[in-house]
């Protein structure tokens, strides 16, 4: 086991072990996490949990919800299950160790209303593949790849449930093809941007299963102001503020 840091979220109400030298999550899984709104007595599955952060993320902001993490990695598993017993929400988040090729309605007590994931970015051979394997798995197609997430979404879904992701740009058509094949309708679509003079690198979207063509674009979601500071919009996503 690799040593531990601790950070706090949420003004110090939220806290998070993960490995200081492995795979740590990023900015662009509290931005998901941001995007998303629940209703009492939705149930959520999260797609490579990793520590656990999304799901640690919604029950904190939605009381009343039932979340599961499913994690491939054993030892990311067991940090997300630590993470969840360390914030005391046992009876709200349940984390799985299983391959998501291989989840079926009754490990999560039947079809899901939400599905969200923050999948890996890179297809297996491209780029430079980080030599720690805990980061490689996390952040390139080696034991999951596009079709395997949406594919899941499809088949863990209720008629008429959303899936929710973020993705890079430059992969979105790839991402809309897979949705589409797969009986997910993209619904809504907010570009990401670093700050108002970059490209925009990464997309969320939103599809609903079984759901009829029409889509919304929302406005930019810009990360950075000029100064470096995160926009008024992020921080109130750092601080758990729900709108």
């Amino acid at each position: 086991m690799k040593t531990l840091t601790t950070d706090t979220f949420f003004n110090g109400r939220l806290q998070v072990k993960q490995n200081r030298s492995g795979y740590r999550f990023s900015i662009d899984a509290v931005l998901l996490a941001g995007h998303i709104r629940l209703r009492p007595g939705d149930k959520v599955l999260d797609l490579g949990t990793g520590c656990g952060i999304i799901p640690l993320i919604l029950a904190h902001r939605h009381k009343k919800i039932q979340v599961y993490g499913v994690e491939i990695q054993k030892e990311l598993a067991d940090i997300a299950s630590g993470n969840v017993k360390e914030n005391r929400m046992e009876d709200r988040i349940t984390i799985l160790c299983r391959d998501m090729k291989e989840l079926k309605h009754d490990m999560v007590s039947g079809p899901v209303d939400l599905i969200v994931c923050n999948p890996p970015y890179r297809k297996a051979r491209s780029g430079r593949m980080n030599p720690d394997q805990q980061k490689a798995v996390a952040r390139h197609e080696i034991k999951v790849n596009l079709n395997d997430v949406i594919e899941t979404a499809r088949r863990m879904l209720r008629t008429s449930g959303r899936f929710v992701m973020i993705y890079p740009v430059q992969r979105m058509i790839d991402m809309l093809t897979q949705m589409r094949s797969n009986y997910i309708e993209p619904k809504f679509f907010r570009m990401i941007y670093s700050d108002l003079s970059s490209e925009a690198k990464l997309i969320l979207v939103e599809g609903i299963k079984g759901g009829r063509p029409g889509t919304k674009i929302g406005p930019p979601l810009i990360i950075y102001c000029k100064d470096g500071s995160y926009t008024d919009e992020v921080k109130k996503m750092m601080e758990g503020v729900v709108e």
